[in-house]
């Protein structure tokens, strides 16, 4: 068996913050991501599907999709591949990146600075999870996390300045106050889901992650 530190897959994703999850996921797991491709959000992930997935015959390819507006998973799956290939692990967040993030209710309000009673349950039913969030850190009790996180009044602005890094910061560490997956996916069906493939993913190691 190879060390925890040679075992790479390839990885595909809309923006920083989904890498940031991904390489957290794997982490967990045992396994590292190496490169990471896209990060310019789904449209252009969408253009270059095919080519990772041509590159996923030969080698294992992660790829992290949020749901967004699309129906559901399977018909996400469907129309971006059609024809997936042996070793393309695609997996779709319903809806967004950030409903994962607010699965781990205890963890995300001590580390936006509020109760856990604000936080939903069924993280997987909001229409729109980073919205939640943003909201959430409005009101947190810490100063910083408010001007880090919510658009400044006036800014036009969809987030606060600081809002990727925040959450990046949240997801890499680990301990009381940061992201806890396994704890997310007890509260978020299509983490769950991603969680039993990536396992899949580093049970079929070392056969099909190289040494390097």
């Amino acid at each position: 068996m190879t060390s925890v530190e040679s075992r790479v897959v390839s990885g595909a994703v809309e923006g920083t913050l989904d890498e940031a999850v991904l390489r957290r996921l794997a982490a967990d797991l045992g396994f590292h991501v190496g490169a990471v491709y896209g990060r310019a959000g789904k449209p252009h992930l969408k253009a270059r599907i095919e080519g990772y997935n041509q590159a996923a015959r030969f080698w294992p390819w992660v790829v992290l999709v949020d749901l967004d507006k699309d129906e559901c998973p399977p018909s996400l799956r469907a129309e971006w591949l059609p024809d997936p290939a042996e070793h393309m692990y695609l997996r779709v967040a319903v809806r967004e990146i950030e409903s994962w993030l607010l699965a781990d209710r205890a963890g995300i309000a001590a580390f936006l600075g509020t109760s856990k009673d604000r936080i939903p349950r069924d993280v997987d039913a909001l229409d729109d999870p980073k919205q939640t969030l943003i909201d959430l850190a409005r009101s947190s009790r810490r100063r910083a996390v408010r001007e880090d996180m919510a658009p400044r009044p006036g800014s036009g602005a969809a987030e606060g300045p600081a809002y990727t890094s925040r959450m990046s910061e949240f997801v890499a560490k680990g301990g009381r106050g940061h992201w806890q997956p396994s704890s997310a996916a007890e509260a978020s069906p299509s983490l769950a889901r991603c969680i039993r493939a990536l396992t899949e993913l580093r049970e079929a190691a070392p056969r099909l992650i190289r040494d390097v």
